[in-house]
């Protein structure tokens, strides 16, 4: 028994590390699977919460600390990305909301749209900008400096904005967002105290391969319904995700250029970032108790999120190959 015990984990262990080489394949490969398989998602769609609840525990283990104090020492960027992504970006979401009219003319929209707005950026953002060989260190620091204020800023534009068309009241939508990232900050930093950072990054592989098995359970049930929607009214459904390939770019670049003057490489990174929204996290504090359209808009808005890195790469890469941006890199190093 403990010899079948051990092939069962050692079985695990290279299954893990070959799906966290597969990276952005396995991503893409997990939203056709989710398309594809509606039963899937709507097994796993009780499970949203526990799946975000898990992620961000995961890119909690893998936060470094140093880098975070070390970008503090100069924190005017970060403050000012900080107040850029978690204040002004919302409001933004508001204005457009208003010039619209899109809460009188679809709430189910406006819904999805001023959550997106309100979210902080993904979790996963810093591993992604690293992959396109962006400052994945800025990424990370102003992550959490926006992500800690989540709790405050969610309820109070989810109060002045967005109304009773949430049905959560906002104290609950802030006491639970506080609570979920709070809870897996504890877990995912006392796991990495207690095994150190060293044995963490031995791991790297195989908690990578964990983390696209959870993230799995999150895209699996986020997608569920896109198929049938598609079959049902295929207009609306490309009309939406169009829709969301608009956001996600106007972010990207109204970002990028407000950033500008702190360098070509900075301003590309927090566009990057900023365009970034963390659904999850709205969805898990919801308990994703949330209309089929908002359902519907967070699915199809994970299309452009996924497919960043590969859209934006060229463009990444001549960023980087300008003189004064690879002088700059060759100082840092």
């Amino acid at each position: 028994m403990k010899f079948i015990m051990m092939l069962v984990l050692d079985a695990s262990a290279v299954l893990l590390s070959w799906l966290g080489r597969q990276n952005t394949r396995a991503v893409a490969a997990l939203v056709v699977i989710g398309i594809a398989i509606p039963p899937i998602g709507a097994l796993l769609k009780p499970f949203v919460t526990e799946a975000v609840f898990v992620l961000l525990c995961i890119a909690f283990l893998r936060v470094d600390t140093g880098a975070f104090v070390a970008c503090m020492r100069h924190p005017a960027i970060v403050l000012a990305a900080t107040a850029w992504t978690s204040l002004v970006i919302p409001i933004l979401f508001g204005v457009c909301c208003l010039i619209l009219g899109l809460k009188d003319r679809s709430p189910e929209l406006f819904l999805a749209f001023m959550l997106q707005g309100i979210a902080s950026p993904m979790m996963a953002a810093p591993a992604l900008a690293a992959l396109m060989g962006l400052d994945a260190t800025l990424v990370l620091v102003t992550l959490i400096t926006s992500t800690a204020l989540i709790p405050f800023t969610a309820p109070l534009f989810a109060h002045a904005i967005v109304g009773p068309v949430l049905t959560i009241a906002p104290l609950t939508l802030g006491t639970k967002l506080f609570a979920i990232l709070a809870g897996s900050a504890l877990v995912g930093l006392t796991v990495r105290r207690i095994t150190g950072l060293a044995a963490i990054e031995r791991q790297k592989e195989r908690i990578d391969g964990l983390n696209i098995l959870v993230l799995f359970v999150f895209v699996a049930a986020i997608m569920e319904s896109v198929a049938a929607r598609f079959l049902a009214a295929p207009m609306i459904t490309i009309g939406l995700a169009a829709f969301a390939f608009v956001v996600f770019f106007a972010v990207f670049c109204l970002t990028t250029l407000l950033f500008v003057f702190a360098g070509r490489e900075r301003a590309f990174t927090l566009g990057f970032m900023a365009s970034q929204r963390n659904m999850g996290l709205m969805l898990a504090a919801t308990g994703g108790a949330l209309p089929d359209l908002t359902w519907l808009y967070f699915a199809l808005s994970q299309f452009p999120i996924y497919l960043s890195p590969n859209l934006l790469q060229l463009l990444v890469r001549r960023v980087l190959s300008r003189p004064q941006i690879v002088k700059g890199l060759r100082r840092r190093k």
